[in-house]
């Protein structure tokens, strides 16, 4: 039975799946299977994965589209090994990635979770994201309080995690009657339970939208997470309770910026105001155009080099 479980959920990756692939190939560490989530792609992924199927890469298919949360757990599943990690169809892991997972599990046997710093890839760019590992040795690696640290990007990305099977059958699986913000969703469950080892190395490239479609998605027609079902939750944890108030505050201005400012106002109330900071008060009480040209400012400055974000 192999160590590791990856799974690659694919839907429409025609010109990334070859590099995704070829990354996990070039790993150091090799005692792995791969499972590729087809979730109905109509484009030629499937033809540009065939050369790398074996007894170690196998291809499952949907009958019908079902979405990435349902395709992680189409893979979950079927997984044979004891530790799970996912990698998304066009991101990339660097060669020591499984390596450093490894490491952690033998070093930290009291986590469950095992997760490393990454990398954002733009069009023009590779910025490390303002996600508090800045707070973090250069080299650290141990113990971490995910809710206290992850009031900012994302301490790790779900292509830089790694779970023991244990946290699946204690938090759940993915939630499939959600599509946005699925990961945090995931995430809140599998930290409350488990503990996080983490190393503060970037072990993981994760590819950027470009700044046109990160500055005009919506979210209107998506299914979005329910955060006060968590509260019983963040009774018996405080740094839950901040962490689910920094999500709102995430999830309400992005509401905002849609036109939706009935919703933003409901998410805006349930959000205890000391548990944010001044630039976020700040812009929960803009205009919706304010709120718009900040956008472009901000991906203005990511071509540039720079990141700025209220966090």
């Amino acid at each position: 039975m192999a160590f590791f479980s990856i799974i690659i959920p694919l839907y429409n990756k025609e010109n990334y799946v070859e590099k995704t692939l070829r990354s996990i190939n070039n790993q150091t560490f090799v005692d792995f299977e791969v499972l590729i989530i087809n979730d109905c792609s109509t484009d030629s992924s499937i033809e540009k994965t065939i050369p790398f199927l074996s007894d170690k890469i196998k291809l499952f298919h949907h009958k019908t589209n079902k979405g990435l949360s349902a395709s992680r757990n189409t893979g979950i599943q079927n997984a044979n090994a004891d530790y799970i990690t996912f990698l998304d169809a066009d991101d990339t892991w660097k060669p020591n990635f499984l390596e450093t997972i490894h490491r952690l599990i033998t070093n930290f046997p009291e986590a469950r979770i095992f997760g490393t710093n990454y990398e954002e890839v733009y069009k023009t760019q590779t910025l490390q994201p303002q996600n508090g590992s800045e707070n973090l040795a250069k080299h650290f690696e141990g113990i971490i309080d995910f809710f206290k640290i992850n009031l900012k990007q994302g301490i790790y990305n779900h292509g830089s995690v790694c779970f023991h099977k244990n946290v699946f059958e204690k938090a759940g699986y993915y939630d499939e009657t959600i599509d946005f913000s699925e990961d945090i969703d995931f995430n809140i469950r599998a930290n409350y339970f488990f503990k996080l080892a983490y190393s503060n190395s970037i072990q993981m490239s994760y590819l950027m939208q470009s700044e046109n479609q990160l500055t005009t998605s919506s979210i209107l027609n998506k299914r979005l997470p329910d955060y006060d079902k968590y509260e019983a939750f963040a009774n018996s944890n405080l740094t839950l309770k901040k962490y689910l108030d920094f999500e709102r505050y995430v999830l309400s201005k992005h509401i905002k910026v849609d036109g939706n400012t009935i919703l933003s106002k409901k998410i805006q109330n349930s959000i205890d105001v000391d548990n944010l900071n001044w630039k976020q008060h700040l812009l929960l009480k803009s205009p919706v155009s304010l709120l718009k040209c900040f956008n472009k400012i901000k991906f203005l400055l990511i071509r540039l080099g720079f990141k700025f974000t209220s966090y």
